[in-house]
């Protein structure tokens, strides 16, 4: 069965033009995979196409009188290396591929039924997509720090740095972040995004693809697989109450929605500058690998730290920030008429006494400017008004 992308016309598009390549884009991006997939049936091919398909870089387990009944990810340990940019390339196009299919099989069917604006219908797509995102790597990245207890023993985040090793679901949890934060950018032509909404997008994904690719890429991937999770806790529920606030007409769902989303957003704010002092400022600071050794993956050095630091408390503050007045907004917009034109009428009562002020000073003014024969035959003359 062909996957789509987005209509817009019944009419067959010329081959190899805007709108051929923007309809067609999922099949010729997983045809392009499937190259890939069949190169491992060629034993000329496969060792290309294993690099990109499998994870590389793997490492000899520590222990080689490993018993038979280790596992693969307690035995198998993998580091970071060049090769990894073919496997972020693969997986980049099932990025691709994954997206058109939610878009095409679910979202679109959904909104259909909706019957949405412009406005909402491009807000709706983009919290549908980012929802599945996000709800998959809190389970995944849950998964990894119960299995590797980072949870209960909270000083494994620093101790033993530069935490080169890691299984096979934690490397691979990394390569699928950064070829999912890499296929937002050329989404933005398929999916027609409005050159209004770009900077926002852009904004978003390059944010998330440089903290991901530098926690990955420092070796600070113990600290930074929790920071993401509660990062994307947050805003996996923030993307679940919009989503309801399109479809609940009522607002009582979405309401609630919201209410439990502002919570766990401030608590994950919160908990991430905690975290973050605590391993940067406190533990690595104590730790006895200090000095900067590229070879070996060991940046523990004080410019570093505090880098990742004040990177990290500034995203938080910055996220704070928009929170706050997103919030102010809100309440201005939901202030009740009432309270509005109470606000209005001593604005409206101050601006009628000063201009009753200034006309009066003008005549002041004018019968200043006359002669002192002229002045006083004017006031006898306001005078004599006033007794009739």
């Amino acid at each position: 069965m062909a996957i789509k992308g987005r209509k817009s016309s019944t009419k067959n598009p010329p081959i190899f033009s805007h709108e051929f390549v923007i309809q067609n884009h999922a099949d010729i991006v997983s045809c392009v995979a499937m190259l890939f997939v069949i190169g491992l049936m060629i034993q000329v091919t496969s060792p290309v196409a294993y690099m990109f398909i499998a994870v590389q870089h793997n490492i000899a387990p520590p222990d080689s009188s490993a018993t038979e009944s280790t596992t693969v990810d307690s035995a198998t340990q993998y580091t970071y290396g060049p090769k990894d940019f073919c496997a972020i390339f693969f997986y980049f196009l099932i990025c691709i591929v994954m997206h058109a299919i939610i878009q095409e099989y679910f979202l679109d069917k959904i909104s259909r039924k909706l019957h949405l604006s412009k406005v909402k219908h491009s807000k709706f797509n983009e919290s549908g997509q980012l929802l599945v995102f996000y709800i998959t790597s809190v389970l995944w990245g849950g998964d990894v720090i119960f299995k590797e207890n980072y949870l209960m023993n909270i000083s494994s985040l620093w101790e033993g740095y530069p935490h080169t090793n890691m299984v096979f679901m934690f490397k691979f949890f990394f390569i699928i972040q950064i070829a999912y934060w890499l296929h937002c950018y050329p989404e933005l032509y398929f999916q027609k995004i409005k050159k209004e909404e770009m900077p926002a997008r852009i904004r978003y994904a390059t944010v998330g693809l440089f903290y991901v690719a530098a926690a990955y890429l420092l070796n600070f991937n113990r600290v930074g697989i929790c920071l993401l999770m509660l990062h994307y806790l947050s805003e996996a529920l923030y993307h679940m109450a919009r989503i309801i606030d399109f479809i609940d007409k009522e607002e009582k769902g979405s309401k609630a929605g919201y209410l439990a989303s502002n919570v766990v957003f401030v608590t994950a704010r919160l908990g991430s500058i905690i975290l973050s002092v605590l391993t940067f400022w406190y533990g690595l600071a104590l730790s006895e690998t200090q000095g900067l050794d590229v070879p070996t993956g060991n940046f523990n050095v004080p410019a570093i730290r505090l880098t990742a630091l004040v990177a990290v408390c500034l995203l938080q503050a910055y996220l704070m920030f928009h929170f706050i007045t997103d919030q102010l907004r809100q309440l201005r917009e939901q202030a009740p008429p009432s309270v509005a034109a109470a606000k209005k009428a001593p604005a409206k009562k101050v601006a009628a006494k000063k201009k009753k002020e200034d006309s009066k000073r003008a005549v002041d003014d004018d019968v200043n400017e006359l002669t002192e024969v002229d002045q006083n035959t004017k006031k006898n003359l306001k005078n004599k008004t006033k007794v009739k």
